[in-house]
Order: C-alpha cells, then sequence, then structure tokens
C-alpha cells in the first residue's frame, strides 16, 4: 500500500466535496425557485429523524473501522484488519435490516405524533429503506478511510449526487402537480436512489483494491475481541451522534413550533423553517467540505501516529489542521458576511439575509468544532465531543426556545442560539486537545495571520462593491480580487508557506 498523508487523503474528499457541494447548491436553487420553500420544509422536517435511525443503526461502528483498521494496517496486520471489516458488515447488514423495516412499518404512528405536519407520513416511508443501504456502505467508507485511501469514498460520493440531484429534481416536479407533500416524497425517492448507487459504486472499488496479504500470516483476532474493542470504540460515538441528530430532530420540532408562538401561521412556518435550512445553513456549510474532508483524513492518520507513540506528530498534524481549517474558513464567512442579499436571493430567500449574517459572524466556530471533533476521536478521547455537545446544547436549547418564539427575534434568535453553540462546542474541544497532546494554542498562526488577511480582503470588497457590485460578473470580479489579496497577505505574513503548497496531490509535484 502506498503511504499517503492526511493532506493528501482530505484533499482527495475536499475535490469530490466540492464537487458534490456545486451540485448540491444547483440542487437547492432548482428546489427553491421551481418547487418551493414548503416542499424542502417537509423533507427536512423528516430528514433529522431519518438520521436519528441511521445512527442507532450503524452505532459509530464506520468510525471504529476506520481507526481499528489504520492501527492493524501502521502494525502490519493486514489479517486483522480484514476480520475487522467483516465483522462489522455483517453486524450493520442484520441492523439495518431490522431498523428500515421496523421503521417502515411504524412510520404512521410516529408521523402523527410526533411531527407538527401529517403530510410528512409518504416522505418519512420512502427514506426508511435508506437506512439499510447507507448502514452497508458507511462499513465500506470506515475500511477504506482506515487505509488513507479516499479515492472509493470520493468517487462514491459523487456518483450519489449525480444520481441524487437529476432523480430527485425529476420526480419531485412530475410529482408537483399532485401535491407539495408528493413532491417532498420525490426529493425523499431522489436521495434514496442515489445512496443504491453509492453503494454499488463502492462495492465495485472494494473488489478491486484489497488489502494485499502476506503468505504464512494466518494470525485472526478473535471475534469476541473485535467485539469488545468495536464496542468501546463506537458506543461514545454513538451517544455523541444519536445525542447530536436527537437535537437535530428536536429543532425540527421546536423551530416551527416557535414560529407559530411568534405569530407565524403553521404554513408560513414550515416555509421559513425550509428556507432556513434550504438557504441559510446550505450556505453556511459550503466550507464544510474542507472541514469535513479534513475531519474524515484526521482520525486515521492521528490513529496510526499515536499507536506508535509518535505524538510529536500528532501535535503537528493537529495545529496543522486547525491553521488549514482557519485559513479556508475566514475568506469563506467573509463572502457569505458581505455578499449575503445576493447569495440568499439567488436561493428565492431574501429575507433569509440577515439570518445568514448572524451564522456567519459564528461559522469559523463550527468549522473548528468539526475538525477538532476529529482530532479528538483519533486520540480516542470519543468521549470528550459528546461530553461537550452536551453542554452546548444545555445553552443553547433554552436560548432557542424562548427568543424564538418572540416576535420580535424569530429565526434571529434561532441563529443566535446556534452561534453560542458552535463557539461553547469549539472552545472545550480545543482545550481538551492542548490537555491531551500538549498541543500549543498558537495564537499567531490560528488568528493574526488569517485575520489580517480577512481584513484585507473586507477592505477590497469595501473599495470594489460600489464600483463592481450589482451583477453576477461584478460579484465575480470583486469575489476573485478579494480573495487574491488575502493570499498575498498570508503569503507577505508568513500564513501560507511553499512547503505548504508542496504537499498537495498533484500541484507539489511541480514545485
Amino acid at each position: 500500500m502506498p503511504r499517503r498523508t492526511f493532506v493528501y487523503g482530505a484533499t482527495i474528499l475536499l475535490g469530490a466535496n466540492l464537487l458534490n457541494r456545486v451540485l448540491g447548491f444547483t440542487y437547492q436553487y432548482l428546489i427553491m425557485a421551481h418547487i418551493g420553500g414548503e416542499a424542502y420544509g417537509l423533507f427536512n422536517m423528516v430528514f433529522p429523524l431519518y438520521m436519528l435511525a441511521l445512527v442507532f443503526t450503524t452505532a459509530g461502528i464506520p468510525l471504529a473501522v476506520a481507526k481499528m483498521v489504520a492501527e492493524e494496517v501502521s502494525l502490519g496486520r493486514a489479517h486483522q484488519a480484514r476480520s475487522i471489516f467483516r465483522l462489522a458488515f455483517w453486524l450493520l447488514t442484520v441492523s439495518g435490516a431490522l431498523v428500515s423495516s421496523g421503521l417502515y412499518f411504524l412510520t404512521p404512528y410516529i408521523a402523527h405524533r410526533l411531527f407538527p405536519d401529517p403530510r410528512v407520513l409518504t416522505i418519512f416511508q420512502i427514506c426508511t429503506p435508506a437506512i439499510f443501504i447507507v448502514s452497508i456502505s458507511s462499513v465500506f467508507r470506515g475500511y477504506f478511510q482506515g487505509l488513507q485511501n479516499m479515492v472509493p469514498t470520493a468517487v462514491s460520493q459523487i456518483c450519489e449526487q449525480i444520481v441524487r440531484v437529476g432523480v430527485g429534481y425529476t420526480t419531485a416536479i412530475y410529482l408537483l402537480k399532485a401535491g407539495v407533500e408528493w413532491a417532498a416524497a420525490g426529493l425523499a425517492f431522489g436521495m434514496l436512489a442515489g445512496e443504491a448507487v453509492g453503494l454499488f459504486v463502492i462495492i465495485i472499488h472494494y473488489h478491486r483494491s484489497r488489502i494485499p496479504l502476506e503468505k504464512g500470516s494466518a494470525s485472526h483476532p478473535s471475534t469476541g475481541n473485535i467485539l469488545r474493542q468495536l464496542w468501546h470504540l463506537a458506543s461514545p460515538v454513538t451517544v455523541g451522534r444519536l445525542f447530536s441528530t436527537g437535537l437535530s430532530a428536536l429543532d425540527a420540532m421546536l423551530i416551527p413550533q416557535r414560529l407559530h408562538a411568534a405569530g407565524y401561521s403553521a404554513r408560513e412556518a414550515t416555509t421559513l423553517f425550509g428556507q432556513l435550512g434550504g438557504s441559510a445553513f446550505t450556505l453556511l456549510t459550503f466550507p464544510s467540505v474542507f472541514t469535513f474532508a479534513l475531519a474524515t483524513s484526521l482520525v486515521p492518520s492521528i490513529s496510526e501516529a499515536a499507536a506508535q507513540h509518535q505524538f510529536h506528530i500528532v501535535r503537528a498534524r493537529s495545529v496543522e489542521a486547525i491553521r488549514l481549517t482557519i485559513l479556508i474558513g475566514i475568506p469563506c464567512l467573509i463572502t457569505l458576511f458581505y455578499f449575503s442579499r445576493p447569495l440568499t436571493a439567488f436561493f428565492k430567500s431574501p429575507e433569509i439575509s440577515p439570518i445568514l449574517r448572524i451564522l456567519a459572524l459564528g461559522g469559523i466556530f463550527s468549522y473548528i468544532q468539526q475538525t477538532t471533533t476529529g482530532i479528538l476521536q483519533g486520540l480516542g478521547k470519543v468521549q470528550l465531543p459528546v461530553l461537550h455537545s452536551i453542554i452546548a446544547a444545555m445553552l443553547r436549547i433554552p436560548i432557542l426556545i424562548y427568543l424564538t418564539g418572540l416576535p420580535q427575534w424569530g429565526l434571529r434568535g434561532t441563529a443566535w442560539a446556534y452561534v453560542i453553540g458552535f463557539i461553547i462546542m469549539a472552545g472545550l474541544n480545543l482545550l481538551a486537545i492542548s490537555r491531551s497532546s500538549g498541543m500549543p494554542i498558537d495564537l499567531q498562526r490560528f488568528l493574526l495571520q488569517p485575520f489580517s488577511g480577512g481584513i484585507a480582503m473586507i477592505l477590497a470588497f469595501s473599495l470594489l462593491d460600489p464600483i463592481l457590485g450589482g451583477n453576477l460578473v461584478g460579484y465575480s470580479l470583486e469575489f476573485s480580487c478579494g480573495v487574491l489579496l488575502y493570499g498575498i497577505v498570508l503569503v507577505l505574513n508568513g500564513g501560507i508557506t511553499f512547503s505548504d503548497l508542496r504537499r498537495l496531490p498533484w500541484l507539489g509535484k511541480f514545485l
């Protein structure tokens, strides 16, 4: 197996996630422009509960597989890595089949008891088979993640997104004449079709690229030992993800209800909730294509270094990952804040512009939160992100309930509640990494260098917007000039070095 750095793996996933996010942006635009925020709001009500069921089914096993496979391969024990994968595969095949079939028959009860809008019944029933499909594909992705081979995951995600966009939009448009709820069901069917194709693609990759096994190496770990280790690693992750997705499901119920209490009708509340997710959060999470790729690559990379007791490498990779997260996040958030109105207008939701600006103020903490969670999981401190998310939620949820229900606050209160949660979680994760690994909190590299570039970018936007603003070409020129100036300042103050560029795949070999 060729050696791969976590920057290489992160860049592979970044390219795939960037393409997926562009496709997702196109999809969101088509939905908001031609299908409407109400249909997306209905689909978004179901999605958190679907994710909750999926987390319960997979039980954190894919992440545990990634960590265990990375450790076994780094120690030259390929047979053990293969055994871990096979056992996890059968575990999730059985749990996926049981949960998806059980939920399918329970959906009438769930839809009428838990959701404020009974039209979600058909949507939820279409989503349930996807639980079985995603459970199986997640094991393959965890296995390849442990090998630090991100290509199969990247290719399967691209194929999945292409099918989801094509099938989802076509089906939703066709069913829209039957009602908004049927259009939302079309979006759910697109998701199901995409997941099926993604599984098919990654299975093909698995059969083409297995770990080479050394002759005479017949050592196999016992099933009991594998199960105990899987449980030890997966249980805290399961609790954390159940808690996280449970909060998302709670938000999907609370926000429309509190907006209704603030004076909006049920249909207006559903539409606003759809615009919050379909416009504001779609834009805010765009830079997370990088932080997600980085966090995914960090788990096996840091696990490998920790298994070999190379803690100086752990510290160096942690600092580099956080620095890269901030360097990418700052210009993205400045762009979202400064161009919030034209960006939300693109999604036919200009009234969400003030909400996006509030979210952009705390967005960098959201990205840091994702990267630092990956670092802690790689260190084996999987219980700490769970504890930190509980602490953050204990403060966020009461603020959300109170402020969203006030007529003068509404979605603004929701946005501020999210920002507070981002800040608390990121801060606690950083402190935990510093205590566990001795990682220094480098204020110059984490704050001064990127923020000085950000100030230059804001000045560029302020000077150019009165001259170039008002159309797509002008905004594109402004953005290009701002990013160029941001990069120049970072090169001058040492925020970006020649060695950073040399570690990038494809580009690095030419430098």
